[in-house]
């Protein structure tokens, strides 16, 4: 266990009492590197789910129409060649931060587009950078092990807003009017209200079609990436852009462009006649989510493979175990980042959740604590036309076990057993 789990556990509101050491450290940082947020203009993203692929639609946009924009996210950061990040935080420490700015701004990028968290905000890390525009996607409920409340989280993103010159808000969530208040110039967007508007919404296993209702002019939006939440981030996107006066042009080849976003809604194809896809969903409104979109109109097999961080959110592991099993004919709970907490103890809050809405165990439920065991299990168990759901880690290289940092990838470890199950 770490110093800081221990002061943590035994320091009441210790998550407070440190924020001004936070803060002077983002100050003493922002100094060290000459303020580089100043040398370029910032979009800033912040929600719960689907900030990092609204962010890479955003850079993909404005590098695709000739800006040279940086980015910085959960997944990687750069300009025109990305770096993965392997740090298991989206906005990362100060130090670095202001680093990885500093050599985006001498690149000569004139945008960057920086992923930012309820703890970045709430900690004042990006202190010193100013945000020209700020994307809020969604608020579910998320880090209340840090926030205590739905309602500290929510206010910690809308310090986001309150720095901001413009605002991008996705007014189907039910927490928009508090971030339309927050700034004085703002567009909203969603689907069922909203200025923008997506209009003649096509769902399909390749991606999503639609228009945009509220503009100046028709825009057709393609995106290679499937979901309703795809929705929702391009329009965000197409939000910048007109803020940005890029054209229908710019803004639909744009968005066109990009292929995939790393841990994100990632099919996995090697030979096999059934799917799977690996994403990074671990909160309960991404579960739903993700399994809103994998069969949009269709009945197919879902077997799903997930399970829950140590020191992490738990006051929602039965309710996602139970969304998963309300949505998926077979369920495997195995580990994620345990760090020190027992990962059958994690496991068995998510199975009461599954054995609630009715699964039983060793017949439509199963505990495998060891993830690529779990994989192998969940392939093993795939007929045709079946889709199996890896979940929870996405794009990250390793697992945070009690001994320490293991490497573990789950797309290679998901080719590795389906190239293995392809050549018998």
């Amino acid at each position: 266990m770490s110093v800081k789990t221990v002061l943590m556990d035994r320091i009441p509101n210790y998550n407070n009492l440190v924020i001004p050491y936070h803060k002077l450290k983002a100050m003493m940082m922002a100094h060290k590197y000459k303020f580089p947020g100043k040398r370029m203009r910032v979009i800033g993203v912040t929600g719960t789910n689907g900030k990092t692929s609204t962010c890479f639609m955003i850079w993909k946009m404005l590098n695709t129409a000739g800006h040279k924009t940086g980015l910085m996210t959960t997944v990687a950061w750069g300009v025109d060649k990305l770096e993965e990040q392997i740090e298991h935080m989206t906005t990362v420490d100060t130090e670095t931060l202001n680093y990885r700015m500093q050599k985006i701004a001498e690149s000569g990028a004139e945008f960057l587009v920086l992923e930012i968290t309820s703890h970045a905000l709430a900690q004042n890390r990006i202190f010193g950078v100013p945000i020209e525009i700020a994307v809020m996607t969604n608020v579910t409920h998320e880090h209340l092990d840090y926030h205590k409340t739905f309602e500290n989280y929510r206010d910690a993103k809308r310090k986001l807003f309150k720095m901001a010159k413009y605002g991008v808000i996705n007014e189907d969530d039910k927490s928009w009017s508090y971030f339309a208040n927050d700034v004085d110039d703002y567009i909203t967007y969603g689907i069922n209200g909203g200025i923008l508007r997506a209009e003649k919404v096509e769902l399909s296993a390749e991606g999503v079609n639609y228009e945009v209702g509220g503009a100046n002019e028709k825009i057709k939006i393609r995106t290679h990436i499937p979901g309703t939440f795809t929705v929702y981030n391009s329009l965000a996107a197409v939000a910048v852009g007109l803020k940005l006066g890029l054209t229908r042009k710019q803004i639909e080849d744009g968005i066109a462009a990009l292929a995939s976003v790393e841990g994100r809604m990632n099919r996995v194809n090697e030979g096999q006649d059934f799917e799977v896809i690996v994403d990074y969903a671990h909160t309960p409104d991404a579960f739903l989510k993700v399994f809103e979109s994998v069969v949009p109109g269709k009945k197919k097999r879902i077997i799903s493979l997930f399970g829950g961080a140590g020191r992490r959110d738990e006051t929602t592991r039965a309710e996602r175990g139970e969304i998963g099993a309300e949505n998926s004919d077979i369920v495997i709970i195995t580990e994620d980042d345990s760090r020190d907490e027992d990962r059958m103890a994690i496991a068995e809050e998510f199975a009461r959740g599954a054995e609630k809405a009715g699964k039983v165990r060793e017949k439509d439920l199963f505990i495998i604590l060891d993830r690529e065991e779990a994989i192998k299990k969940a392939v093993s168990l795939a007929r045709k036309d079946d889709i199996v759901l890896v979940l929870g880690k996405g794009h990250e290289k390793t697992i945070l076990r009690a001994e320490g940092v293991v490497p573990f990838e789950d797309l290679k470890v998901v080719r590795k057993v389906l190239k293995k199950l392809t050549k018998k």
